[in-house]
């Protein structure tokens, strides 16, 4: 029996009665775990373990925000304060293979707490380029303003990831960073022409396009369609990000419940499968809003179980042999840089 084209977030610390029965008659994807789900180890291990019961399948995405910085839902006392991807790109400016070797050290850390959790997804790295009076929303969230500084200091993260035993996404597909709104807000537009674009925004995704995963922008980029957010757009999901880009991995929206996004809950869902994405990302745990996603979406197509299957293939990583003493000490002495 396939799953279903959609991930789907869950209100509090463990499933309730009602979470657990939907997620067994719809058989999500993935689940996306947030800040309010996450007490302590035991705890997530329990909730994970739960999830994966549910659905009635070990191969399924278990998704966090991880990044560094202001976006990271594990914190202390259990887990490391890790650093924004900004400090990365200042230390590349005084030493590049250092500031590499920094950026692949923090992501095998992450990814190694990650892996005791059972959590297998990191959305991490951000390849967004951000120009120069743009929203904050993305801010020190990108290492560089420099397309070639977020190629490479990407695929440190997304190697670091890997060799951790977990999966990156890389995102916001296809540039979210000349956005000058928050699209948890509203619906930013994009006017920079195609020759620009391909330039900057698109030369990271494009660089880096064999990574498992993908999370789009909703942001509307006028020089391909002036109509529809790039997660609901067949123009861009096509033209764009399957075929100029050139993804080969697995693509999600981003959370169906940010306000650049109109209409009902299952409309939204159904319109960026519809679009091209492969899955349909909800976040809020609102019940109501579960059910609506759930109801709406497919099963998923047979590219994207193909694309499913090559990623959790990708993610099987023997992890016997590390070091992490090592690793920490590596990740703290070439974090000095920035």
């Amino acid at each position: 029996m396939k799953l279903n084209a959609f991930i789907s977030g869950c209100a509090g610390l463990a499933l309730t009665d009602s979470e657990r029965a939907l997620f067994a008659r719809t058989r999500p994807c993935g689940l996306i775990l947030f800040a309010r789900n996450c007490k302590d180890p035991d705890q997530l291990r329990a909730l994970v373990a739960s999830f994966k019961a549910s659905v009635g399948s070990d191969e399924v995405l278990v998704l966090i925000d991880q990044e560094g910085g202001r976006v990271q839902r594990l914190r202390k006392p259990y887990w490391r304060e890790m650093p924004p991807a900004r400090r990365y790109g200042i230390g590349y400016a005084r030493d590049p293979e250092q500031a590499k070797l920094a950026a692949f050290a923090g992501a095998r850390l992450i990814a190694a707490e990650l892996y005791d959790l059972g959590i297998n997804v990191n959305c991490t790295p951000v390849l967004d380029v951000p120009e120069e009076g743009a929203h904050e929303i993305i801010g020190d969230r990108a290492f560089s303003t420099d397309p070639n500084v977020v190629i490479a200091l990407g695929r440190a993260v997304i190697d670091g990831t890997l060799a951790g035993g977990v999966l990156p996404v890389i995102k916001h597909v296809p540039g979210h960073g000349r956005a000058h709104a928050d699209s948890h807000l509203d619906l930013p537009r994009i006017v920079a022409s195609r020759e620009v674009l391909e330039d900057v925004d698109f030369r990271p995704f494009q660089a880096l396009n064999n990574a498992p995963l993908a999370m789009t922008a909703h942001v509307v980029l006028e020089a391909f369609d002036d109509l529809r957010p790039a997660t609901i757009s067949p123009v861009i999901m096509g033209e764009v990000i399957r075929n100029l880009i050139g993804l080969k991995g697995l693509v999600m929206s981003d959370d169906l419940g940010m306000e650049a996004l109109k209409g009902d809950f299952a409309s939204r869902a159904r319109d960026v499968v519809a679009a091209g994405c492969d899955l349909a990302l909800h976040c809020s745990g609102k019940m109501d809003e579960m059910i609506a996603v759930a109801s709406a979406v497919p099963a998923l197509s047979n590219e994207g179980h193909d694309r499913l299957t090559r990623a959790m293939a990708g993610s099987r990583i023997d992890l016997d042999s590390v070091d992490f003493a090592e690793e920490i000490s590596k990740r703290d002495q070439l974090l000095a840089l920035a």
